[in-house]
């Protein structure tokens, strides 16, 4: 294989210098601009007055703030699945599945042809940053292993196909970049997750493998397998992939499995890059050191707006955009996006960290907040103190999700139960004592209302019920989301839902005794 690492050195040369130069507001500006002059003839675009806006303002007067389910209820579901000229030009030939997390409601997000092409450039973007940071890089040299969902799709009728988003960036894959991608398309169809992670273990190994890209927690599950495999090997990602320089994950946020992917890139070169790849659109790459969040992408079919998360829903909720946003506020993201997605509300929440060039972090998901009591726990902050906790007892987190218990429900406590996976192996009880104190003395520091509910003593101790070992893997395999973009809920409202995954995931039914 020919090393186009070369090629790639100059064109990081020439984005580079755009990206240096680059005003964020004026990019958005055009951006939505664009936006609206492709959509003035759909049926959107006539019923919204697109050939009237001149402005953001104008903008956010015309077009208000649409959830997934009123978008669907009012443009999508009455001609679904041909979308034509309804809120993009042309033809969807793509729908995203997307079975929400705290929902487990089946969603369909439109990929356009447009949509794709921004999803490739977002791609190239990700290696231009990683050979400007390595500039002896030869990433080119070898394969990009995509460890994605199915290229199997779903055809709902003639010229139009649903599935993983991986699958279909896998399948938009260019014809002279194909032989460059792991795995090829007669193995990334394999629809059974286990299945497909064996025949990849396997089929990898004869393949010079540069670059992965995944979900933190497939990932490591591919990774285990792998090593399980072969037994002889040291457990390190270097003995399998020597030439590996690039991990690239998103979806789920790495804090609970950093010190995993340390302990296996050991000996190895390999440094990991985070991205924002939602299903409605590219939204950010890590550019830079660890902690100092993802660039925003901004010139490239997406118009970001930000509301505050507490206004969600109000009838007049304030629309900033990256002109008028405030650094350090935690916001709804909102996109308008190159798919015929209008001022559509995410579901993730972000923070602003820098304004020009723009830089985020994914701070959580309008959903997902733990507030049984008033305590109003983000999801950004239970992931950090389970990471700071299970570093206390040296041990790691293959996955885990947290619920309320409360007396009004029959309940013994008023207090948090977290069912955690861990490994190498489950922790003693002393550790088991530990953990629960690191815990709680993390979510004390990070968040004044959780502290003051503690010290007040109306929420007691969290309390920690273990797993099996594989546990949260079957439960996806049984709920039909293993694998791919399917991620583990971290916060469950549901008690139905919760209860069923206590049952289902169990080692016994005894949680950790609480202490006041």
């Amino acid at each position: 294989m020919i090393d186009a690492t070369p090629l790639l050195r100059v064109y990081a040369r020439y984005r580079g210098a755009t990206l240096k130069r680059e005003h964020a507001a004026a990019a958005q500006e055009f951006e939505l601009r664009k936006l609206i002059n492709k959509a003035l003839g759909t049926r959107f675009g006539r019923e919204h007055r697109f050939g009237q806006i001149r402005s953001v303002a104008d903008f956010q007067a015309r077009v208000p703030l649409r959830s997934y389910e009123e978008l669907w209820e009012a443009y999508w579901r009455p001609n679904f699945p041909i979308l034509r000229d309804v809120t993009w030009p042309g033809l969807i030939p793509y729908f995203a599945e997307t079975s929400g997390t705290s929902t487990g409601r089946t969603k369909y997000i439109p990929v356009s042809p447009a949509m794709n092409a921004s999803n490739r450039h977002a791609a190239l973007d990700i290696l231009v940053h990683h050979v400007r940071a390595r500039p002896t890089s030869r990433i080119l040299g070898g394969k990009t292993f995509i460890l994605g969902g199915s290229t199997d799709l779903a055809r709902p009728l003639p010229g139009v196909l649903s599935g993983d988003l991986s699958g279909i960036a896998a399948r938009e894959v260019p014809f002279w970049a194909r032989s460059r991608i792991f795995p090829p398309l007669d193995l990334a169809m394999e629809r059974d997750w286990e299945k497909k992670v064996a025949i990849l273990a396997e089929a990898s190994l004869a393949e010079d493998i540069r670059a992965i890209s995944g979900t933190p927690t497939w990932l490591l599950f591919f990774f285990d397998r792998l090593m399980d495999r072969h037994p002889q090997r040291p457990r390190r990602i270097q003995s399998f992939y020597p030439n590996l320089e690039l991990i690239v994950h998103g979806g789920v946020g790495l804090a609970p499995y950093r010190s995993r992917f340390q302990e296996l890139l050991r000996e190895s070169t390999a440094t990991l890059r985070e991205v924002y790849p939602a299903s409605e659109g590219f939204v950010a790459i890590a550019d830079g050191k660890s902690g100092s969040g993802l660039r925003l992408v901004v010139d490239n079919g997406l118009f970001y707006e930000f509301v505050p998360k507490g206004e969600i829903g109000s009838s007049n909720a304030t629309r900033h955009w990256i002109q008028d946003a405030e650094i350090g506020r935690d916001y709804a993201l909102v996109v308008s996006s190159n798919a015929g997605l209008w001022a559509y509300v995410v579901g993730d929440t972000v923070r602003l960290i820098e304004r020009d060039p723009p830089h985020i972090v994914i701070s959580g998901r309008l959903s997902y907040f733990l507030s049984a009591f008033g305590e109003h726990l983000t999801g950004e902050e239970v992931e950090l103190a389970v990471s700071a906790a299970a570093q206390s007892i040296a041990l790691n987190v293959v996955d885990f999700t947290v619920a309320a218990l409360m007396r009004a429900r029959g309940d013994d406590v008023d207090a948090h139960l977290y069912v955690i996976e861990f490994v190498p192996r489950p922790p003693s009880e002393r550790q088991r004592s530990t953990f629960v104190a690191a815990l709680d003395a993390a979510l004390i520091a990070a968040n004044a209302d959780y502290a003051a509910h503690r010290q007040a003593g109306q929420i007691q101790l969290p309390r920690i019920q273990l797993t099996r070992d594989g546990a949260f893997a079957a439960w996806m395999k049984q709920r039909g989301n293993l694998g791919g973009q399917h991620k583990v809920p971290r916060i469950m409202n549901d008690l139905a839902a919760f209860k069923e995954l206590q049952r289902f995931t169990a080692i016994k039914s005894d949680a950790c005794p609480s202490q006041s």
